[in-house]
């Protein structure tokens, strides 16, 4: 009896697992882009400084969004997130994902598998949104919360710069979406800017704001 039990259990589990990846497949949004063209090479001034941010992505790892498996890894994630009581940690598991998100989406754009990237990319912005949600909240509750400002600070100016990059490389239909999701990282910065500044921590220079 127990055994049949365990059976119908195990059988009920993978069912749900099933349909589980099939509703996220049905439901996850299509998007198809006109290949790139080649990029031409920039010339830089030779009075401007290059752009160099004190920050570096997360690896995303080998389970990228073209992958079949990439529904588990997204459910995963999720999950994560939501028994992470703490809220410290999930401030900092969300800006995870954010520049997760961001670098797997520079791969995929990189192997000109832009309809693929560009939700990667989309989700991971608004996962720094969330980030910047949650520090705020996290603020208020009267948390310790300079050094997690301080790291968003240098993290949206590691987003804008890789959004940059993949301005260049990506098709002329997707670049105004790219655009767009580049106001994530802006208002994350300001928002870590103004914490940092309210506790008269100094601030990470912006170079795209530069007189």
């Amino acid at each position: 009896m127990f055994r049949r039990i365990a059976y119908i259990c195990c059988a009920f589990s993978v069912a749900s697992l099933i349909l589980f990846i099939s509703v996220l497949k049905t439901a996850s949004i299509k998007y198809a882009f006109a290949l790139p063209a080649s990029p031409q090479p920039t010339s830089t001034p030779s009075n401007e400084k290059p752009v160099i941010i004190d920050y570096s992505l997360a690896y995303p790892g080998s389970i990228l969004p073209d992958s079949p498996f990439w529904l588990l890894k997204a459910a995963r994630d999720r999950l994560w997130l939501f028994i992470t009581t703490d809220s410290g940690k999930k401030a900092d598991l969300m800006l995870l994902f954010a520049d997760k998100r961001l670098a797997s989406s520079k791969i995929l754009f990189e192997r000109n598998k832009s309809s693929v990237a560009f939700p990667s990319l989309s989700k991971g912005e608004k996962y720094l949104e969330m980030a910047v949600n949650q520090g705020k909240e996290n603020t208020k509750k009267g948390l310790d919360t300079v050094p997690f400002w301080q790291k968003l600070a240098n993290a949206a100016l590691k987003h804008r710069e890789v959004l940059e990059e993949i301005l260049k490389i990506a098709p002329e239909d997707a670049k105004p979406g790219i655009v767009q999701s580049e106001d994530y990282a802006k208002n994350a910065f300001k928002e870590a800017r103004d914490a940092l500044n309210s506790k008269g921590v100094p601030v990470p220079e912006n170079p795209f704001e530069r007189p």
